[in-house]
């Protein structure tokens, strides 16, 4: 069981984002999905572009929203699995392979080269100070030169081999997240990327198998991450997300921002319709109190600032993912995720400018959402309910640098005797 699971099974996540905090909590149930009994939500405080930029109003925010899921499970909780959109996740690939002289591969000779592939990682990046890990993740194992090995344990031979996709980030940024987080009494036990969470709460298992491209558009990144024959392989982060689109229409339109996001959410469209030209809504003016102080302007105006905001969006991601070298891995589908995704005609839009079959993903790997809460805004936030109760293949990093050091001089004994005897 993971060590995100607490006492009597309860299972807790955060999704710290640019627009929102929500806080999810549910029971573990044996050998079935997640069961959801309280949810807590906030309007975001402290937060640009997924980074932290105001300890004391995130704290705020991450209060009311667990103290909110924490009422309606009726339970009380001490330790989170935490979403990471900032520090600008970077993904790299290592290649590690170690001895084990024909005998069987047993669990000591996995973590042997995990560490391995750990250490090669930091040594690969002396030069990039600053950065630390996020998922070491393995992708692909292989004995004695034969690769495709899916599990290795129990399998002979004279050397392992292992292919691990590493994910860091920022230092910085991961540690004011964990200080906001621990400011409210919390423990954030992992980080987990977001483009990862959403993937493992809407991808059904052919799509990860086949390859598939997971978009999570948030309120101030758009996140990516290419999923294949069961494994992430790549992540990146684009610097732009839906707070973007609404501030472009708050500048051209001269309107408040909750105006702006107001009109968005209601009138806005990723692509224009012939009916554009005649519908009129009313803007209201940024600096004038009379209600009635509004202008009325068709809504192809309003369409025409958000259309160019999203076709740079999605060509950046269609740059990226051939810069990487994954775009033909990642093979012809593409799932949207995230609240900015939930506008009108945006699948349409991501479909032409990347040439391949697009669908908007739902967290289906959780039970008990309410409907107001099983769109794609919430995917990030279930799917780290997804991976806390995963058994874990993967070896992500510790919450905190320091957990590695607090083991001590007993705790290394003890962890060598747990081995070798």
């Amino acid at each position: 069981m993971s060590i995100a699971v607490g006492k009597g099974g309860l299972v807790a996540a955060l999704d710290v984002g640019s627009s929102k905090v929500c806080c999810f909590v549910a029971r573990q149930t044996a050998g079935g999905y997640p069961n959801i009994v309280g949810i807590g939500q906030q309007a975001s405080k402290g937060v640009k572009n997924g980074t932290i930029v105001g300890l004391e109003e995130a704290e705020g925010a991450i209060r009311a929203a667990v103290h909110a899921a924490e009422q309606m499970a009726g339970e009380t909780i001490d330790r989170v699995i935490v979403n990471l959109s900032g520090g600008y996740p970077v993904s790299s690939s290592i290649g590690v392979e170690v001895s084990i002289d024909g005998h069987e591969v047993g669990e000591t000779d996995l973590r042997h080269i995990f560490e391995r592939g750990r250490q090669a990682d930091i040594l690969k990046s002396q030069s990039d100070s600053g950065r630390q890990m996020i998922h070491s993740i393995p992708t692909g194992y292989s004995i004695d030169g034969n690769r495709g090995i899916r599990n290795p344990l129990g399998m002979y031979g004279d050397s392992l081999g292992v292919s691990l996709h590493i994910i860091t980030a920022a230092s910085g940024a991961v540690r004011n997240l964990a200080s906001s987080v621990q400011r409210c009494h919390l423990d954030p036990v992992r980080f987990v990327v977001s483009p990862y969470a959403s993937g493992l709460s809407c991808l059904v298992e052919d799509e990860k198998e086949l390859g598939v491209t997971v978009i999570d558009m948030g309120g101030g990144t758009t996140t990516i991450a290419v999923f294949y024959e069961g494994n992430v392989i790549y992540t990146d982060v684009i610097p732009i997300g839906g707070l973007h689109v609404t501030s472009d229409i708050a500048r051209g339109l001269s309107t408040p921002l909750a105006q702006a996001e107001r009109m968005k959410t209601l009138y806005g469209h990723a692509m224009p319709v012939i009916a554009d030209e005649r519908e009129m809504i009313d803007v209201p003016q940024v600096g004038e109190n009379e209600h009635n102080q509004t202008r009325q302007v068709p809504r192809s105006l309003l369409v025409g600032i958000i259309q160019p905001r999203l076709e740079e969006t999605f060509e950046m991601v269609r740059s990226h993912l051939e810069a990487s070298g994954f775009a033909k891995i990642a093979g012809r589908r593409v799932v949207l995720t995230g609240g900015a995704s939930q506008l009108a005609g945006l699948p349409d839009l991501a479909a032409l400018i990347l040439d391949k079959q697009v669908r908007i993903g739902r967290p289906v790997h959780v039970r008990g959402l309410a409907e107001a809460t099983a769109g794609p805004a919430y995917a990030a936030g279930a799917g780290l309910l997804v991976y806390a109760s995963m058994a874990e293949a993967a070896t992500p990093m510790k919450a905190r640098p320091e957990d590695e050091e607090s083991e001590g001089l007993i705790g290394r004994v003890g962890h060598w005797f747990r081995e070798h005897f």
